[in-house]
């Protein structure tokens, strides 16, 4: 009996390290793919995607479900259109737990990794991708699918979460900053190949400079923000990182608020005192004011580059309200430009776990269609995208569509300055940067664009901005987006959930061990007095 419980028990000592191996992010179970694709069945999926007012956009989705159909008669895609990403995640979230999530979303991995606290809610991507039959470029697919050498890598990687792939790349994008080439120079300064932040500051200063009558200098009317950015949180994240300070680690551990950030949001509030900067969230949308003479630089992402100009396709103010200027199209300003650093962003896609393989495989095969030429390069002239596979950038349509530059066409399809802002990314590919995605990596994204309006909004209140301010907007921020939850060690960061089944059953394991060694102790100790006593 003594023999038995003591091997029991360094047996369950030997399990403890895999036993601790087996708590970390939650696993998503992957499926057993199928040998064959059952095309005797129907199968009806849900496609998420975010759209705007661009309806080429909406045209390009509805021409890829309306192919794929003819491709597979047996599967229809449907598709739910949503005005915005934060409302499609936040859909997302309410679905999970009623369990009606999507077969197919465009989304952002950062969004993901919150959807992978719940259990097996999306498909690894990574046997999938491998599969000879219906993987990537696989044997049995009934089209051009690109195969995962064709796909840019660094775009890949941005779908990787906790080591595995969880979403594969649909177009990418960066930051571009849109300028008034005609009041810059009126100013008395020359727009420079790479802009940098102390240029930005000063020539947005000037542009600041009011007349007597109370108009502005530079454009003779009674509004003028010389400098808007539309994505505050990118703001924050790429001066970050072109200080190569503080923002977080991959595991999760919460690093922004440093030296670092309290200078850069000094900059800013400096530069609001002098009514040189603004934000989206605070004023509208930078291509209104750029548009109508009001704005001398307007950051936003390339992927709005037809809303920006005089000679813009896509507009949301009056024609009246348009001032005729000279536009070009820089890489975000800079600390060092001879080491430009930039974000890289867009849409992903995932797929949610169902019950049935068959469906998954269905969802599968819709989401390798979204990433063939024609889907590619018809959604990336839409705006400044870029197709996210080696396949679509060296097909010879699209290769035509950038050297038409300029050229007139009834629909502004060659428009400028569209085009300028794809050849941007596409110079500086090398160039580009991802953000650690964990569960949270959202919420910080959001208090670093916070700190940033929170600034603005503070000075415009004539707050004096000090050492205490810092103090109490800190705490303010964590609170409001819950970072201390955030900011454990690695090891406590990666527990995102409920140890594993076979954890607990050895856990389990372990503690009967216990169990039975004290009452082997106790009764030992029993038949110990019972002895002495018949003695």
């Amino acid at each position: 009996m003594k023999k038995r419980i003591i091997s029991l028990f360094f047996c369950i000592i030997v399990l403890l390290p895999a036993l601790a191996g087996c708590h970390g992010a939650r696993e998503q179970n992957s499926f057993v793919i199928p040998d064959e694709f059952d095309t005797s069945r129907n199968y009806e999926i849900t496609f998420w995607a975010k759209n705007d007012t661009n309806m080429a956009q909406v045209e390009t989705y509805e021409k890829a479900m309306e192919e794929f159909h003819a491709l597979y008669p047996n599967i229809t895609v449907t598709m739910r259109p949503f005005t915005d990403y934060g409302k499609l995640y936040n859909e997302v979230i309410t679905n999970i737990s009623t369990q009606t999530t999507p077969n197919v979303c465009i989304t952002y991995p950062d969004h993901i990794a919150t959807y992978l606290t719940g259990e097996n809610t999306v498909v690894p991507l990574d046997d999938l991708m491998a599969d000879k039959a219906y993987g990537l470029g696989g044997s049995e697919v009934k089209f051009d699918a690109p195969t995962v050498e064709e796909i840019i890598p660094q775009f890949l990687a941005e779908g990787i979460i906790g080591g595995q792939q969880y979403a594969l790349p649909y177009m990418r994008s960066t930051e571009a900053c849109y300028i008034n080439k005609t009041y810059v120079e009126k100013l008395g300064y020359t727009v420079p190949d790479v802009l940098t932040w102390d240029f930005i500051w000063e020539v947005s200063a000037a542009a600041a400079e009011k007349a007597e009558d109370g108009t502005y200098l530079v454009n003779g009317q009674k509004v003028m923000i010389p400098f808007i950015y539309k994505s505050t949180d990118n703001m924050m994240i790429q001066m970050l990182r072109q200080k190569n300070a503080g923002y977080s680690t991959d595991a999760g551990e919460i690093l922004i608020f440093n030296d670092t950030t309290e200078e850069i949001l000094l900059d800013v509030a400096d530069a609001v005192s002098k009514g040189a900067f603004s934000t989206f969230k605070i004023s509208s949308y930078p291509a209104n004011f750029l548009n109508a003479g009001q704005c001398v630089f307007a950051i936003d992402s390339t992927a709005g580059a037809t809303w920006m100009g005089s000679g813009a396709p896509l507009m949301d103010i009056s024609e009246e309200a348009v001032v005729e200027f000279e536009t070009v199209v820089r890489m975000i300003p800079q600390y060092d430009p001879d080491n430009p650093v930039m974000i890289s962003q867009g849409p992903s896609v995932c797929i949610f776990n169902k019950e049935d393989p068959q469906e998954i495989l269905a969802s599968w095969l819709f989401v390798q269609y979204l990433l063939t030429d024609d889907i590619q390069i018809s959604y990336a002239q839409t705006e400044g995208y870029v197709p996210v596979t080696s396949k679509a950038l060296e097909n010879p349509v699209y290769q035509d569509y950038l050297s038409r530059k300029g050229e007139e066409h009834p629909k502004k399809f060659y428009y400028e300055t569209k085009i300028e802002a794809t050849e941007l990314l596409l110079d500086n590919i090398e160039n580009t940067f991802v953000t650690p995605v964990f569960n949270g990596s959202t919420s910080l994204r959001n208090a670093a664009g916070q700190l940033i309006e929170d600034v603005t909004k503070s000075v415009r209140r004539k707050k004096t901005i000090d050492d205490a301010y810092f103090e109490t907007l800190y705490a303010d921020t964590t609170s409001l987006y819950r970072l201390d939850q955030h900011s454990e060690s690695s090891a406590e960061q990666a527990d995102l959930g409920p140890l594993p089944t076979t954890a607990v059953v050895l856990l389990s394991s372990l503690a009967g061990a216990w169990v039975l060694i004290i009452l082997y102790v106790c009764i030992q100790k029993i038949n110990a007095k019972k002895l002495s006593g018949i003695s």
